[in-house]
């Protein structure tokens, strides 16, 4: 019987240090009769000589596009922007099934080629909850930089100076840390703890955004979370401009209100001066926060929004926020999805990767154009050139 391989890619994106595997869940996926390689990672935050302990095979860093076949390809962000058709089995975060831009650039790589995304954003259980998020991670770390960029931008030595580069943290107590640290440099000019407020605060993003606050020493008289019930009346929210630092968490599956403008932002109360967008819809069409419009990095955290007085006002937007801490967030992460992925033998039979294989094929109908050129056979049925 032919063992069912999966392939580690190393990552590619700036700063990006987490991996869909931990020597620990390699092990139970070797304990259980797969063959997995890992390709060897300057970047990643486990050592390959940890994945090579526990008995997997090394491979070349970026031999991904060589492998077999029939091996299935595993990692987190995004694919290097290349045109080449792809003819594996992917399962990644894609970020191209709500419209994002590009998004027909990349998924129709997949078709052309005869391949396959497993996009791990839409693994779902029976009660159609993610069955492995890093949203925990991304609330915590995201809540953490907009502390640190609200001490920053108090201290008039940093005037017109952007929050500079940050690293990631080996651990959350070494974050939390320096999250207090920040906080007592900003009381210093400011008199007083910050008021945050954050939205989709019931939910893991929010619950991780929540928690760091708590830890670093913030009351909870000076946390505002809010969910569905706050939020249903519909946005621009007067709350938001007269908090300290908004943090957004939510999942957005549909158009909504915006929670902030540029015109709410004109408020004579405004005390809003960071904004951390941790759901990072920034190409979305829909995107709640609409006075902003491109992501940021670790290298650069912040973007400056245009305001027409003090307190100056900065976005957060970066889309891999959970790699502020890549080991812990990594470990969370693939000790949720393990179960699912020791199925991945019988996927065509079992109900999560049937139905991510489904909502692929979906997707790939409703590519338009010059995208569905060479698409030709899909899972056994004819797809037709243009709109269906």
């Amino acid at each position: 019987m032919t063992l069912t391989t999966l392939h580690l890619r190393s990552e590619c994106k700036p700063f990006e240090h987490r991996s869909a595997l931990t020597p620990r869940t390699t092990k139970k996926l070797l304990d259980a009769g797969y063959q997995v390689n890992i390709e060897r990672s300057p970047e990643r935050i486990f050592k390959d000589s940890e994945f090579e302990a526990v008995g997997a095979t090394l491979v070349p860093e970026g031999s991904w596009p060589s492998a077999p076949q029939d091996h299935l390809i595993i990692g987190l962000k995004e694919l290097p922007e290349e045109d080449f058709p792809l003819k594996h089995t992917h399962i990644q975060f894609a970020h191209c099934y709500k419209n994002q831009s590009n998004w027909e650039e990349v998924l129709s790589r997949f078709p052309s080629g005869s391949g396959t995304l497993l996009d791990l954003e839409f693994l779902t259980n029976d009660t159609g909850r993610r069955v492995a998020a890093f949203g925990y991670h991304a609330g915590y770390a995201g809540a953490a930089i907009a502390i640190i960029t609200w001490a920053w931008q108090l201290d008039p030595a940093h005037k017109n100076t952007p929050l500079p580069a940050v690293d990631y943290y080996k651990s959350e107590s070494d974050l939390v840390a320096k999250v207090k640290s920040s906080i007592d440099e900003g009381v210093r000019f400011s008199t007083h703890l910050p008021r945050i407020l954050v939205i989709g605060a019931l939910g893991r993003c929010g619950n991780g955004a929540v928690t760091l606050c708590e830890q670093a020493g913030i009351p909870a008289s000076s946390i505002l979370k809010w969910d569905l019930p706050e939020t249903k009346k519909g946005g621009p929210f007067q709350e938001i401009v007269e908090s300290d630092i908004f943090v957004n968490c939510i999942y957005l599956s549909s158009p909504i209100p915006p929670f902030v403008s540029p015109a709410s932002l004109a408020s004579p109360s405004r005390k809003l001066s960071v904004v951390c967008d941790v759901s990072c819809d920034t190409t979305n069409p829909h995107n709640p926060i609409p006075i902003y419009d491109i992501c940021t990095t670790f290298s650069h955290p912040t973007v400056p929004v245009k305001v027409d007085r003090d307190p100056p006002l900065s976005v957060i937007s970066i889309d891999h926020l959970p790699s502020l801490l890549p080991r812990e967030a990594s470990e969370a992460f693939s000790e949720d999805l393990i179960p699912y992925l020791l199925t991945l033998k019988d996927r065509k039979t079992e109900r999560v990767w049937q139905q991510a294989e489904e909502l692929f094929k979906e997707k790939v109908m409703t590519l338009s154009g010059k995208w569905r050129q060479g698409v030709g056979f899909l899972g056994g049925s004819s797809i037709p050139s243009g709109r269906p």
